[in-house]
């Protein structure tokens, strides 16, 4: 049993009667006031949040146990809650508009990063995925409740402050302190709702279609990350002429001590210290991240059982972005590793489809090669099977449908249906809400005919390519055992353009 205490303020003797159902609420707007501090790692500050109560009922903010909440108002009027570890709950009446300001301090356990860098000069910075922005931060820390955000940051006036969406102030206050107000208007979840405050070297911008685009380094890294991050000024531009509009203001690029390689924070992308130097694999790392201000920012997965419409996605238009760059042979050689990597993590667990609907808490698991491998390369057996053009057509159109929005796997399905006008319900019920992959074993059946035989259960359906001398072939596999007929002696190769996610198993003896 969690203990749940009463926190009673202003001595009226009121608290929160007749708590019962869950209320339906929509957060309609953050604003976090925060000060920071070099003398010590507490952060001090209030947060106003903006709700739309459908029902009335139980609301529920999360909010780490190490965040001390000393007021809590509503309009204005001071108001009593309850306390626990995981937040706080409220009473809302149905119909209305609240905006509840929570003043509170403490030492962030997780979720804002505060620590020295590489060249030992201290950096804070927010690193919140999947669930950990309420370590620092009030909120509604789940991926379905998007909203706007406004930063005001008070801190020491050596440093400088990134954040998502555009800078409306940045001003010297007594006291050798800096105040700076950033404001994004495009609703977004609480995962990529960071700052990021350090002594920076930023870029002078570069105007991409429109879109400001800055380079955010340490400034013992400024030669080599501005070059280094330039590559950005291209990426950007694919991007955008392939999916649709880049949704936000900015794209700020930020050498950071994010834990994670990148993090997709919205306009302000966060990439680990030791980015700066290490060249072609920059400009990887910076299309994944790049790909996510459309999908995770601006359409966001509607929970964390979908990620791979967030990381799946990333993954595939990096390896399209590469395509178009390097060549159709790059984007087969990334397949060719992304399988070998799904292949390697399917014979660990067997069991777990890519919507892990039986998932519960512990979202870190997530990043793993269902959620990106395999993601991307359910993406691309879809863009073989409609083709390159209905394909494109669908992704922009499932853009343009859920921009600023939530969407689910069916969400894309759909979509993708109303555009081919095939139902691909079997397609997404074998290949992401389905364990495994076709384990499949090809063996002469005599000196003119290969046998087919899937291993696994349960059997996939599937078209496979081959080439016979060169030539290429198409068989449908639609049960365990498939007989295929080719000239004796010929020299047969199995999907030779790696367009199939399976574990295809060649021997080359006669075995009637």
């Amino acid at each position: 049993m969690r203990f749940l205490y009463f926190f009673l303020l202003s001595g009226s003797g009121f608290f929160l009667p007749g708590l019962n159902a869950a209320a339906q609420v929509d957060v309609r707007h953050y604003g976090f006031h925060l000060t920071l501090h070099d003398s010590t790692n507490r952060i001090d500050g209030w947060a106003d949040i903006t709700v739309a109560s459908v029902s009335a009922g139980r609301f529920h903010l999360d909010l780490a146990p190490s965040m001390r909440v000393s007021r809590l108002t509503d309009n204005g009027r001071t108001i009593g809650f309850a306390r626990d570890t995981s937040g706080l709950t409220i009473r809302v009446s149905a119909g209305r508009h609240h905006t509840y300001r929570v003043v509170y301090s403490g030492v962030p356990a997780d979720g804002l990063i505060i620590r020295v860098n590489k060249f030992g000069q201290r950096t804070f910075f927010g690193d919140n995925w999947p669930d950990r922005a309420h370590q620092w931060l009030p909120c509604v820390d789940r991926p379905g409740d998007k909203a706007p955000v406004d930063f005001y940051v008070t801190a020491p006036g050596q440093y400088q402050v990134v954040a998502p969406g555009r800078k409306l102030a940045d001003a010297l206050l007594s006291g050798h302190r800096r105040l700076t107000h950033w404001q994004e208007k495009v609703p977004i979840p609480t995962k990529v709702m960071v700052i990021g405050v350090a002594q920076f070297a930023i870029s002078a911008p570069v105007y991409v279609e429109g879109i400001p685009v800055f380079t955010y380094v340490f400034p013992e890294n400024q030669g080599p990350g501005f070059r280094d991050y330039a590559v950005a000024t291209r990426i950007l531009p694919w991007f955008i002429h392939r999916l649709g509009f880049y949704a936000y203001e900015k794209l700020a690029n930020v050498q950071s001590k994010t834990i994670f390689g990148g993090m997709e924070n919205a306009s302000a992308i966060f990439y680990f210290e030791n980015s700066v130097g290490t060249g072609r694999a920059m400009e990887s790392l910076m299309a994944h991240e790049i790909a996510h201000q459309w999908f995770g920012d601006e359409v966001t997965e509607t929970d964390y059982r979908h990620l791979w419409l967030s990381e799946g996605f990333a993954t595939y238009m990096e390896h399209c972005y590469r395509e178009s760059r390097y060549g159709a042979d790059t984007l087969r050689a990334d397949l060719t590793h992304d399988r070998r990597t799904v292949l390697a993590f399917v014979r660990r667990h067997p069991d777990v489809p890519v919507v892990d609907t039986g998932l519960k808490g512990g979202y870190m698991r997530l990043l793993n090669a269902n959620s990106y491998q395999k993601g991307g390369w359910v993406l691309h057996m879809l863009r073989r099977q409609l083709g390159d053009s209905l394909f494109w057509t669908a992704i922009q159109r499932y853009y343009a449908r859920y921009a600023g929005r939530n969407a689910s796997t069916d969400s894309l399905r759909l979509v993708l249906e109303s555009v081919s006008g095939q139902d691909l319900r079997p397609f997404f019920t074998q290949w992401l809400y389905t364990p495994g992959v076709p384990q499949i074993r090809v063996t002469r059946a005599s000196p003119t005919q290969v046998r087919l035989e899937q291993s696994q259960d349960p059997l996939f359906r599937f078209p496979l390519e081959y080439t016979v001398n060169g030539r290429l072939s198409v068989v449908r596999v639609t049960g365990r055992t498939t007989l295929v007929d080719v000239p004796e002696g010929a020299v047969v190769r199995w999907d030779p353009d790696v367009n199939l996610l399976a574990d295809i198993e060649v021997e080359t003896k006669v075995n009637p």
